[in-house]
């Protein structure tokens, strides 16, 4: 069954008449075209893409004929969604109310006369998107493939006079020129005491002695991947060496606790246990793990916060994601990006080494 099919089923399943899509992830998914400026209408028999002159010619090429109309309106584009809503005898129109801005909302109110706006969009399109097919997931694989080998290439190119904006923006030149449509988030790469900061923003200083953490992703025809590695600048002392070692475990245990119908906050407390063991309690200050899609942060989460009856299912892709930061000195993280296949199977797509490393 296609994306639309299953959102027009769900649409149906609440008693929504139509449902108007504004965001950018949410369009993208739904008609597989990328494009910034418009609507995409969901009625309970049709479906219609909104574009502009900027996109009319590459929608009218790219997007399924067979599941939607694609029209460049002559008027604005809500009074054209409107004017769809009133021929399709559309009552009650559903919202993105998790992206949509008030103000839009407020126009849409006074553009749709005669109509009942309610959320729920947001929700259809986020629970279909929680569960990846196999077709997302090989582009996931893709994205993670151009990920792994901007890490194995950094390696290759950092000196002791690299700096840290350098060493950001050569990993991201690395995954464009590998085949990336863009970064799938603002890249992190900080050493020494910077380190120590779980999203510190790379500065225009050498690398520091002590812990290098690199968290990066590359976007493969919209969809993401998430990695983190952290080697050593100059020589681990036994501290670092304990730090490292230690993250290394509780990483390793979650990944091999990971399995269909285990519980995502169990799964947090697995690596958690193993730090707070080891005398690093307080020192992990995040949750274990995210889900990743065409977002870099989607559901499920592995945290302590979810609930203890929320489980991993079948088509769910997470990250596992320990760290270990010490105020002031250094910080150690190391993430692998899981799916759970649609036979119930684990896959990690992320093949980097995880052996400590030592540069220079």
């Amino acid at each position: 069954m296609s994306k639309i099919s299953r959102f027009r089923e769900k649409l149906i399943e609440k008693g929504f008449d139509a449902a108007v899509i504004s965001s950018h992830v949410n369009q993208r998914y739904l008609t597989g075209f990328d494009y910034t400026d418009g609507y995409v209408l969901v009625t309970r028999t049709k479906a219609y893409v909104l574009a502009d002159f900027r996109y009319i010619e590459a929608a009218r090429a790219r997007v399924d004929a067979a599941d939607f109309e694609v029209i460049m309106p002559e008027t604005s584009m809500l009074v054209c969604v409107a004017s769809l809503l009133d021929e399709n005898e559309c009552k009650t129109v559903a919202f993105e109310d998790y992206t949509l801005s008030v103000s839009s909302l407020e126009r849409m109110k006074k553009t749709f006369v005669g109509k009942e706006l309610v959320v729920g969009a947001s929700e259809i399109a986020d629970g279909l998107r929680l569960y990846k097919d196999i077709d997302e997931i090989e582009k996931m694989k893709k994205a993670q493939a151009i990920t792994d080998a901007a890490f194995a290439h950094i390696l290759k190119v950092l000196t002791p006079n690299t700096t840290e904006i350098e060493a950001a923006l050569e990993l991201e030149f690395f995954m464009r020129r590998s085949g990336s449509e863009g970064i799938a988030f603002d890249t992190i790469a900080v050493s020494g005491s910077a380190s120590s900061l779980p999203h510190g923003e790379p500065r225009n200083v050498k690398l520091e002695k002590g812990f290098f953490t690199m968290d990066f992703g590359a976007r493969y025809d919209g969809y993401c991947s998430d990695m983190t590695r952290t080697v050593v600048i100059g020589k681990a002392d036994k501290d670092i060496k304990k730090v490292y070692d230690t993250v290394l475990h509780a990483q390793t245990a979650a990944l091999e606790f990971l399995a269909e119908g285990v519980s995502c906050k169990q799964a947090d407390t697995v690596a958690r246990d193993i730090i707070n063991a080891a005398g690093y309690e307080g020192r992990f200050g995040h949750s274990l793990g995210h889900g990743v899609g065409m977002y870099i942060h989607e559901n499920p989460r592995l945290s302590q916060g979810v609930p203890a009856d929320e489980v991993l299912r079948r088509g769910h892709i997470v990250t596992v994601e320990p760290g270990i930061y010490i105020e002031g000195l250094y910080g150690c993280r190391i993430e692998d990006m899981v799916a759970i296949m649609p036979d119930g199977s684990v896959y990690d797509f992320t093949q980097s080494p995880k052996e400590m490393i030592e540069l220079f």
